[in-house]
């Protein structure tokens, strides 16, 4: 005989699976989450049932297809924010490395040689608030000579909070998709970063889609912030419309504010993958710094929702070989033309 309890618990148990097969199916026919309903489900629910919903979701709106991108740090340090998470900013001691804008053809040679490792997307990223005028100027020339001598790489850019101005001339020269992370819910953010603010953050991205650019925009987890102020920031991703979607986990790094924080558990970091997809269910959710916290270069991510992954280095962390996430991707079933 069966023990009540038991019996009970089994009922439950079926119970959320089917709330959870009822939500995914209501998602892929079109609905959509929103800020203020009822999402306690994802907090709460069966990790398994979450990851396995997300997965679901992701080959139904988005199909097979993962997406490549890798990046270059075309000037590094000395960055005038104070963004607590960050070895590049003056305001931290950690050695990090500084120079000027890169040569332009050492540029076009790395976008070159990711294009030959089978990468598509190519971004320059810059340390710093913003680009003067000089550094503008080569990140313009250096994204013409990528499109004539790289024609089949889509070019993004990251250089902070530029111009509706600047944003057009960027998409005359060849980029298509314009880098901005809100980092973190508009509720914590004043706890990260006091130089500039969430509203700066909107405006800049907004900017770039009024100057005809696509956005790539995400954040980072475990600065702090509780699991609520992570979908506040999905839901404020979902709201702008973001395709593109990357979810950096910290590493803390010494000499930053941040440098005694406990790197996320693997459980904690796949519920909040899981999540990003069910309330961004058609956008690429992108793994970026941290993935070598999680096993196997968070294999377990790709089937909890994630679907595009930053390869190569980092800025100023180690990522993944790109030719190894290749492998591995290829043989999860994954298209990675």
């Amino acid at each position: 005989m069966v023990e009540p309890e038991i019996s009970g618990n089994l009922v439950i148990v079926r119970r959320e699976n089917e709330m959870y097969e009822e939500i995914v199916e209501e998602i892929i026919e079109g609905r959509r989450l929103h800020k203020g309903e009822d999402v306690s489900f994802l907090l709460t629910g069966n990790l398994e049932e979450l990851k396995r919903g997300a997965n679901r979701i992701r080959e139904a709106l988005c199909g097979n297809k993962v997406d490549l991108c890798t990046i270059i740090n075309g000037r590094a340090g000395k960055c005038s924010e104070n963004c607590k998470f960050c070895a590049q900013s003056v305001h931290h001691s950690t050695g990090a490395e500084e120079y000027g804008f890169l040569d332009v053809e050492k540029i076009v040679d790395a976008c070159r040689e990711n294009g030959e490792k089978g990468v598509r997307r190519f971004s320059i990223v810059t340390a710093g608030r913003t680009l003067g005028e000089g550094d503008y100027e080569k990140a313009m020339q250096a994204y013409r000579k990528m499109r004539e001598e790289c024609p089949e790489m889509k070019l993004c850019a990251s250089h902070g909070l530029l111009t509706e101005e600047q944003f057009r001339g960027l998409r005359e020269s060849g980029v298509s998709t314009y880098h901005a992370n809100i980092e973190t819910s508009e509720k914590f953010f004043p706890q990260i970063c006091t130089t500039h603010t969430f509203q700066d953050k909107l405006a800049c991205i907004r900017a770039a889609k009024k100057a005809g650019l696509q956005v790539c925009s995400g954040g980072i987890i475990g600065l702090g912030e509780s699991m609520e102020d992570r979908m506040d920031m999905a839901f404020a991703l979902s709201e702008l419309g973001i395709g593109s979607i990357p979810l950096n986990v910290l590493l803390p790094i010494a000499g930053t504010p941040l440098e005694d924080k406990k790197t996320l558990s693997e459980e904690e970091i796949l519920r909040t993958v899981a999540i990003f997809r069910f309330i961004n269910p058609a956008a690429y959710i992108r793994l970026a710094a941290g993935r070598t916290t999680m096993e196997d270069s968070g294999r377990a991510a790709f089937l909890s929702g994630a679907n595009a992954t930053i390869t190569g280095d980092m800025l100023t962390t180690s990522g993944n070989n790109t030719a190894q996430d290749r492998e591995m991707l290829a043989g999860m079933g994954f298209d990675l033309a």
